[in-house]
């Protein structure tokens, strides 16, 4: 099975979550028409890291952007990935949402590891369920910037058989080239595909490194982006994960008695 994936590598303009729809919308639809299958969006892309404004700016689960997000999946019949900030009653998250091709939401991923340097801890809690879902019928996973530097965190995912990856993030310029080896060894050493969306732009503290990438499990890069604006592109045939598999069976050669 061959997707066609378009990854929407955009800045986001800080804590306007209107403003990041309407932009985010074109970019869909430009996605949608050129043949994408599945649209992944960055980390936060409604409001940027605006933690201290969340009160005013996160939404519910059936709130606007996945209002927006439901009608645009089924309009298009795409599946539409990214995170979003949740508010459950006094509570804010950072979380991953997937919506199939029927606006169906397929997945709701509370960010597990938040990330201090940018004062996650303060204003977000942390989640506690896992990310899989399925892209149609492929065991998948989604996982938000700084988890893929907890990789047992990655393979608790890929042990359901799940063959993509798929990352949003808000990553810093200074440790663009982190992403980059984070993610083509996540890819490696669990024999997936992993597509990765990172924004671009800057906000009062900290300028984005872009870079989105798609990467094949053989850690090979078939799609990267610059540190501009733009929509990446790229194929992910699963059946290059089979194959890869089988040929090296690392799931099967697990000693799972020795990790504990």
């Amino acid at each position: 099975m061959t997707v066609k994936a378009g990854i929407i590598q955009m800045d986001v303009a800080f804590g306007d979550p209107e403003a990041n729809r309407a932009h985010a919308t074109k970019k869909i639809e430009e996605a949608a028409s050129n043949g994408s299958e599945v649209i992944v969006l960055p980390e936060l892309w409604t409001t940027g890291y605006d933690l201290s404004r969340f009160d005013e700016l996160a939404e519910s689960m059936d709130g606007p952007t996945h209002q927006l997000l439901k009608n645009l999946s089924s309009k298009h019949q795409v599946t539409i990935l990214g995170s979003i900030a949740e508010r459950e009653e006094e509570r804010f998250y950072n979380t991953f949402v997937s919506y199939n091709s029927m606006g169906e939401r397929t997945a709701k991923y509370r960010k597990a590891h938040l990330f201090r340097l940018m004062n996650e801890e303060k204003h977000l809690h942390s989640g506690n369920q896992k990310g899989n879902f399925e892209l149609n019928g492929v065991p998948a996973a989604g996982v938000i910037c700084y988890d893929i530097r907890f990789p047992e965190w990655m393979r608790t995912h890929m042990l359901n058989g799940s063959r993509a990856l798929f990352v949003v993030a808000e990553w810093p310029k200074p440790r663009v080239d982190h992403w980059r080896n984070l993610l083509i060894s996540r890819a490696i050493e669990n024999q997936c595909f992993v597509i990765a969306c990172n924004r671009v732009g800057s906000d009062a503290a900290n300028t984005f490194g872009g870079h989105s990438i798609i990467v094949d499990p053989w850690g090979n890069v078939v799609v990267e982006g610059s540190g501009d604006e733009e929509i990446l592109y790229g194929e992910v045939d699963f059946t290059d994960v089979e194959a890869i598999r089988e040929q090296i069976p690392i799931f099967q050669d697990r000693r799972p008695d020795l990790y504990e």
